[in-house]
């Protein structure tokens, strides 16, 4: 049976349009980007099968466009169409942050972190450089480590947000393992980094831990 003749409350479009695109499964969501499935499958049958094979779908979607138009049921220019959609969600998410607006929700950070950090092979730390109204001046990876961690040097931070003129810091990691709970080794280099910078009177706003799923903040915590 073709999608269009699925029930209307079941086909991925409808369903995003009547209640949202946070509905609908992954497979939908990939579903209609496909636009069509393979021969004697539907979009969303063919979805399900690139996921199964080649998913989930954050595995999926990080290949780089060469590579996903080989894989069945896509091609180049379904490749370009998904490669493209990624860039314009990162573009989003850049503009919220770009300078000329305050920082006024701190989890678009988070999400701005995820999207850089999320689904690495190892462990990067990266800073947001804020002016004094929290408006985002850079974005920098400065350390860079193995599967396991980073070494993050507290002085080099400092040294970097004197450079851009900064009043204050949001750092971020991740965790290459996809588990975003923070470890003691994050909280004891949290509470030198924050000290570090208290003393050039610049402050450290949060630190989130990037892994599957919400960034974690140890602010929201109590951490900092």
């Amino acid at each position: 049976m073709h999608i269009r003749d699925w029930p209307a409350a079941e086909r991925p479009r409808e369903k995003l349009l009547a209640r949202g695109a946070c509905i609908l499964s992954d497979a939908e969501l990939l579903a209609i980007f496909l636009g069509s499935g393979l021969r004697g499958r539907d979009a969303v049958a063919t979805a399900r099968e690139l996921l199964a094979e080649h998913g989930p779908l954050r595995t999926l979607l990080q290949r780089p466009p060469k590579e996903l138009q080989r894989l069945r049921g896509l091609g180049p220019a379904r490749a370009c169409a998904l490669t493209a959609a990624l860039e314009l969600g990162q573009r989003l998410l850049q503009a919220e942050l770009e300078r000329g607006a305050a920082l006024s929700d701190p989890q678009s950070a988070g999400r701005y972190f995820a999207q850089r950090l999320r689904g690495l092979p190892q462990e990067v730390f990266a800073a947001l450089f804020l002016d004094t109204r929290h408006r985002v001046i850079a974005f920098e990876e400065l350390f860079q480590g193995t599967l396991d961690g980073a070494e993050v040097h507290p002085r080099e931070v400092v040294r970097r947000a004197l450079g851009h003129n900064a009043a204050a810091v949001i750092v971020a990691h991740n965790h290459p393992s996809g588990n975003p709970e923070p470890s003691a080794a994050d909280r004891a280099v949290t509470a030198r980094l924050k000290q570090a910078l208290a003393l050039v009177d610049l402050r450290l706003l949060d630190h989130f831990v990037i892994g599957d799923g919400e960034p974690v903040s140890l602010a929201a915590r109590g951490w900092i």
